[in-house]
């Protein structure tokens, strides 16, 4: 057994009202992958914000290749060896790769030189690059690497991982942990943030699982089952959603027929010929890799944009509503939940009661001669936290307070509990805890089985696999045709995903001994 290269004993970190972490201990070795799990709202992020320097904690010490260190910020934890690529990548899509690696890199001044280091550490890990590519032409799995590349360049001994898998196609992700096996065979240490359990036992070593601040348990995650991980991290058995095939024959709900857009920027995508139909029970999933016209597609399918005309039609129960706002599809039953929770599904320091009512106040009643009803409007927000387990200080908390997961659970509570006849749901699940994508999948599949047509956006294939009837790929601002998610693998998804082999309107022959089918 290798000496410990990084030691945490007794870490506390306390918010008002919230003790983050309690009394922790981590140990990490040289050569180790090692994961760290837990519930959203758990500690983790705390922790690895402490180990960064982007947090002090209130008491405990930090050990550093056996000595007691403090370390004051990102750039003290930088020159220490202490590495870390977040979930959500810093970089400035205008400039060049080499322009975002350099302002990483303060004392390069040789450019050249630097474009070479670049071209031979990516080249040499398996992670490509091309210093003079603009990062607005890359895919998200590119720009992933240029943020991993950085922080090789500093030859860190140890290296942070927070959701590193979210936005990749099954191929990229099992390039990944070819690399990051390669840096531990080097013996440097990889602390793996994740809630894929299953890339979590193919890859880690060991594993430490924290629930409500604390440390509760330390395992091999090979010796686990998926199960018995969820199980230590929530602290009970994860029930997991019962889907029943949707019935055929059922009535269509919802119709896109042409839809075409053109990008309004550079850095749009632009939308080709896209047509789908979804009946009532059904659950139709939508992959793709980010940045392949989800976005402009659910903005026009919202009624965020509305299509200009000749641009396609968009019906909801028989009805053309490519000319109505948001608003409108609301009162006529369509409800939505974006990919982004801050600023597009909720407003930060409003209140949640507030933002049950900002998109619940047309079907839920909640004005009344342009006053807001704040009873039923704090009753219905109180109805969601109940249903849907948010873990809150209560209906006046702010959205800003939550753990990214309860606040995914409460806005996607907030549309489910307004009895959509059509719900369009985008990344329903992005970085939430297991016990809580099991109940946003057991809310979907009940809303399903009650009659409403739900349209799945996400870039998770276990989650698309797990509660779809159906599943198309976007690629390219093209939709593919649509498969039963029973006659495709996920690795035929993942390469329609990527642009190869896709199937209908993307381009190309569809998979081998793939049928597509209708609605």
């Amino acid at each position: 057994m290798t000496a410990p290269l990084l030691q945490l004993s007794g870490i506390h970190k306390s918010f008002p009202g919230v003790r983050a972490n309690d009394d922790v201990d981590l140990t990490l070795r040289a050569g180790e992958i090692h994961a760290l799990l837990g519930e959203n709202g758990a500690g983790k992020s705390t922790l690895v914000k402490i180990i960064y320097g982007l947090m002090a904690p209130d008491a405990g010490s930090i050990r550093w290749q056996g000595d007691t260190v403090t370390i004051t910020g990102p750039k003290a934890a930088r020159r220490r060896g202490i590495a870390m690529v977040f979930q959500h990548f810093s970089l400035f899509e205008s400039m060049t790769v080499l322009e975002n690696i350099a302002l990483a890199l303060p004392d390069e001044r040789d450019m050249s030189a630097l474009s070479e280091r670049i071209v031979a550490v990516s080249y040499g890990y398996g992670l490509a690059l091309e210093p003079d590519r603009p990062v607005h032409t890359l895919s998200v799995g590119q720009r992933q690497r240029i943020e991993i590349v950085r922080c090789l360049l500093q030859d860190p001994r140890l290296l942070i991982l927070d959701e590193p898998t979210s936005v990749l196609t099954p191929q990229e992700a099992e390039n990944l942990f070819g690399t990051l096996r390669q840096l531990a065979h080097e013996g440097r240490a990889i602390l793996y943030i994740s809630h894929k359990l299953a890339e979590v036992r193919a890859l880690c070593d060991s594993a430490t699982i924290m629930r409500r601040g604390r440390v509760v348990a330390q395992c091999t995650p090979r010796e686990e089952t998926n199960e018995s991980l969820a199980e230590k991290m929530i602290g009970s058995v994860v029930k997991r959603a019962d889907r029943q095939q949707a019935p055929t024959g059922a009535d269509i709900r919802f119709e896109v027929t042409d839809v075409s857009l053109p990008r309004r920027s550079e850095f749009d995508v632009p939308l080709s010929d896209i047509s789908l139909q979804l009946c009532g029970r059904e659950i139709l999933g939508i992959a793709g890799v980010a940045g392949n016209g989800q976005g402009e597609l659910l903005s026009v399918l919202s009624g965020e944009r509305r299509l200009p005309a000749g641009s396609g039609d968009v019906r909801l129960d028989g009805r053309s509503v490519s000319r109505l706002g948001a608003s409108a599809r609301r009162r006529l039953g369509l409800t939505y939940v974006p990919e982004h929770r801050i600023g597009q599904g909720a407003v930060a320091d409003m209140p949640l009661w507030e933002n049950a009512m900002l998109t619940g106040f047309i079907r839920r009643a909640l004005l009344r001669l342009g006053f807001i009803r704040r009873d039923d409007s704090r009753a219905f927000a109180d109805d969601i936290i109940g249903r849907f387990d948010v873990r809150a200080g209560g209906v006046s908390a702010e959205a800003a307070s939550l753990s990214g997961g309860n606040l995914q659970k409460f806005i996607v509570g907030r549309e489910v509990m307004q009895a959509p006849c059509v719900l369009i749901v985008a990344q329903p699940t992005w970085g939430v805890d297991a016990g809580a994508a099991a109940r946003i999948h057991e809310a979907l599949a009940e809303l399903a089985a009650a009659g409403t047509a739900i349209l799945l956006v996400s870039q998770d294939l276990d989650e698309v696999f797990a509660i779809c009837d159906r599943i198309a790929v976007i690629a390219g601002g093209r939709l593919s045709a649509t498969y039963a998610t029973d006659q495709v693998t996920e690795a035929q998804v993942g390469l329609m995903m990527a642009g190869a082999g896709d199937g209908g309107d993307a381009g190309g022959g569809p998979p081998a001994a793939l049928e597509p089918v209708g609605a």
